[in-house]
């Protein structure tokens, strides 16, 4: 595993994370999460990314069970959450980054997870109806108060970051530090277009999510949609499906499939070393339902060499101006 320090702070994460948008729902209960968290960390992986909407904050609580009974030193791994959806419905709870909510969510989300601190809290998404300020001084008093190392912010435009770096910087408060955007080789149209200058001149890092297009990347819908697949556990669901079965974006796949396939390496592994061996990228998150996916997702660390400038060209030549987003519209919020 390597670690990147993320942006220009100090923090160094592992390379590859692990998302928990699905702990806590389903089969997803403490003793599985237990052995996904063990399992991670066996393979280097010391960031876990978290969100109190994921599974109505359930995520948070078994995620919480699992550190505990593991009794890992906090030193050894980092945790993050984020805020915005709420998880219950009155006016100041949901889709919101007001001060009265964010100061209260925090204290909520460390005592579902039973810790003193998250290393990263995050904006889960922007708010067009609280002043950018106002969040600002919101997540300086959060990290003022010890329940948040740093902060940052979950698909904003650069605009919006930049906006609240410079309030941050007039007033002398804690500044954001990451960005997490989607990105993979079908929607890189933000990271590649948008966020360069950013994070080269303000020092923003990415913990990207999504890196294999929610299931897509894995080459598994390129014939239909299997029985145990996520489209079809989510079948009534028709944004899913057309999300994972497009005709275009499977045959972008199918022409992926055969690059990796020349190169001597799994679909799954080619994608998650091209959104790596972005410079910007600090991690990307990765979901998994069971260990052997993630022992098998940590080998497509050794394939970020093997990407060439002419297999870059070719990658590129496959996906051609190709570049959607699901956000907003996708019916899961958690990383994959």
């Amino acid at each position: 595993m390597h670690y990147k320090r993320i942006g220009r702070c100090g923090l160094k994460v592992s390379e590859l994370s692990l998302g928990g948008g699905a702990w806590g729902s389903g089969t997803q209960n403490e003793a599985v999460v237990r052995e996904l968290l063990a399992a991670a960390m066996d393979q280097g992986i010391i960031y876990f990314d978290n969100a109190e909407s994921y599974s109505d904050g359930q995520s948070e609580v078994v995620m919480g069970q699992a550190l505990r009974a593991l009794g890992w030193s906090r030193l050894k791994y980092i945790v993050s959450t984020k805020f915005f959806w709420g998880i219950s419905k009155g006016p100041n709870e949901k889709n919101t980054l007001n001060r009265k909510y964010l100061l209260h969510g925090i204290d909520m989300s460390l005592r579902r997870s039973q810790l003193e601190y998250v290393d990263i809290a995050y904006c889960h998404r922007p708010d067009p109806n609280t002043p950018i300020e106002e969040t600002v001084w919101a997540f300086h008093t959060m990290i003022e108060r010890g329940k948040a190392l740093y902060w940052g912010t979950s698909e904003w435009s650069a605009q919006e970051i930049q906006a609240a770096i410079d309030i941050a910087e007039r007033h002398h408060l804690h500044k954001p530090i990451v960005e997490q955007p989607e990105y993979n080789l079908l929607h890189r149209r933000r990271v590649q277009n948008e966020y360069p200058r950013l994070c080269q001149d303000a020092g923003v890092g990415l913990a990207v999510w999504s890196p294999l297009a929610g299931g897509v990347l894995t080459g598994k819908y390129i014939d239909g949609t299997p029985a145990d697949s996520r489209a079809a556990a989510m079948a009534s669901n028709p944004v899913l499906g057309k999300s994972l079965v497009d005709r275009n974006r499977n045959a972008i796949v199918t022409r992926l499939a055969a690059i990796a396939s020349n190169l001597g390496v799994p679909l799954t592994h080619l994608a998650l070393a091209w959104c790596l061996s972005n410079r910007f990228v600090s991690t990307a998150i990765i979901g998994a339902s069971k260990p052997s996916q993630i022992i098998d997702n940590v080998k497509a660390l050794e394939v970020i060499d093997k990407l060439t400038p002419d297999i870059k060209k070719n990658i590129e030549e496959a996906v051609g101006d190709y570049s959607e987003s699901w956000v907003g519209h996708s019916p899961w919020h958690y990383e994959e």
